[in-house]
């Protein structure tokens, strides 16, 4: 599998298991809003993050991060837009196909749609946070292919999701390209090259985020140094400060950095110098993960940051089948039966696209996915240095729910 392309929109495609003949594109014409008239039912389910949910979710998302990231290079993923995606898609789902997506989440459907809506509605924002989250479902305007109106309507109630049916050609490329461009700021302005003859549908979840730091860096601040990449040395950027937030563990240092207005934080993990980055993300478990976030520890911490930029892609089939959902991807075993049907074949997905997009410089960070010197009388102050220099872990959490956002590394702040 080709992990290897540029970061941040997830789509799943779902397309009929047997070859379509005579079924090229469709003249252009313009998209059909399938949600106009659907609003929110009265009776949709209300959302609750337990710490369950929260377990599980983390658990995904060290698994996920674990399956995509080897060490050797940039990665970064979003369990959340992965998540919102894949919670939209297993609302179709029947049977061991259900069963099995369930497993991988860790959690029923219907405690998915339950635990997304309590973590969404629970996101803090504020002046200097930028958050935009977006869900939508696009269909190939094609009279074999039929959607159950209640599927539309659950993703309208659980996950705010709107709804289009265009003829499957270059203009809907271009308009599925200009929503995941709009959804995410401009960071991520392509998901799609083009739309295969057999894809029947796609589930798109966009995540866009920018923060300013709590604490800036200054430019004298930030000086040249070397990173110890596992290829050789390479010079970096690096940004100088201090934290009250320190993390540790048996392998693993790190530190919390807020950005501004509470709510959301930076967090730099180091494995521990007899740790290799890849040996360090193969043991990641969701327990540890939130274990060190729990553990924070207000110490004084000098820290060391380098500024990088990072765009990445990769297609998550192989990795979701790792984890159990074998049958979502076999033509002749998956039950989407509860979203829809094709007249010549059930639906099953062919191909699960992440993209993520991030930037780390002096004055914030920006993201998104498709993924003091104070003096004091009494005793000497205790201090810790966490120095990210070489291969390392960061998240972007929210610090709420103690979550990641996103999920990293950075092998070389170079590339």
């Amino acid at each position: 599998m080709n992990r290897k392309r540029l970061l941040s929109a997830l789509a799943l495609a779902l397309c009929c298991c047997v070859p379509l003949t005579g079924c090229g594109t469709a003249a252009a014409m313009q998209a059909t809003d399938l949600m106009k008239g659907v609003e929110k039912s009265a009776a949709a389910p209300a959302g609750a993050l337990t710490d369950a949910g929260k377990t599980a979710v983390a658990d995904f998302a060290a698994r996920l991060f674990a399956a995509c990231a080897d060490g050797t290079e940039n990665v970064m993923i979003s369990p959340l837009s992965v998540l919102e995606a894949l919670g939209m898609t297993a609302g179709g789902a029947q049977g061991e196909t259900r069963a099995q997506m369930e497993a991988a989440f860790g959690l029923s459907s219907e405690e998915l749609d339950a635990a997304l809506a309590g973590w969404t509605a629970a996101l803090t924002g504020n002046k200097k946070v930028r958050l935009g989250l977006a869900n939508s479902i696009w269909l190939r305007d094609d009279p074999d292919l039929t959607v159950e109106q209640d599927f539309l309507q659950h993703n309208a109630d659980v996950y705010g999701a709107a709804a289009y049916r265009s003829a499957f050609d270059g203009a809907a490329v271009r308009d599925i390209n200009r929503w995941v461009d709009e959804k995410t700021d401009g960071m991520i302005d392509r998901l799609l090259d083009e739309i295969p003859d057999s894809a029947m549908l796609y589930l798109i979840n966009a995540l866009a985020f920018e923060a300013e730091w709590e604490k800036a860096y200054s430019r004298e601040n930030v000086v040249a140094g070397a990173f110890a990449a596992a290829d050789g040395e390479k010079q970096a950027k690096l940004m100088h400060g201090t934290e009250y937030a320190y993390l540790e563990d048996a392998d693993t240092t790190g530190f919390v950095k807020n950005y501004a207005g509470g709510g959301y934080a930076f967090v730099g993990l180091l494995p521990a110098e007899n740790v290799s980055l890849r040996d360090w993300i193969a043991g990641l478990t969701g327990e540890k993960l939130r274990a060190l976030l729990d553990g924070e520890q207000q110490i004084k911490t000098y820290t060391e940051l380098p500024k990088f930029r990072s765009a990445y892609e990769t297609e998550l089939s192989e990795v979701l089948q790792g984890m159990g959902m074998t049958d979502a991807f076999a033509g002749d075993r998956a039950d989407f039966g509860a979203m829809g049907h094709y007249g010549t074949g059930p639906l099953f997905i062919s191909a699960v696209i992440h993209k993520t997009y991030i930037d780390v410089s002096e004055t914030g960070t920006k993201a998104a996915a498709v993924t003091a010197a104070g003096l004091c009388g009494g005793a000497p102050e205790e201090t810790r240095t966490v120095c990210l220099d070489r291969p390392f872990v960061y998240l972007i959490v929210d610090t709420g729910t103690g979550l990641p956002l996103f999920l990293g590394c950075v092998a070389d702040p170079t590339k």
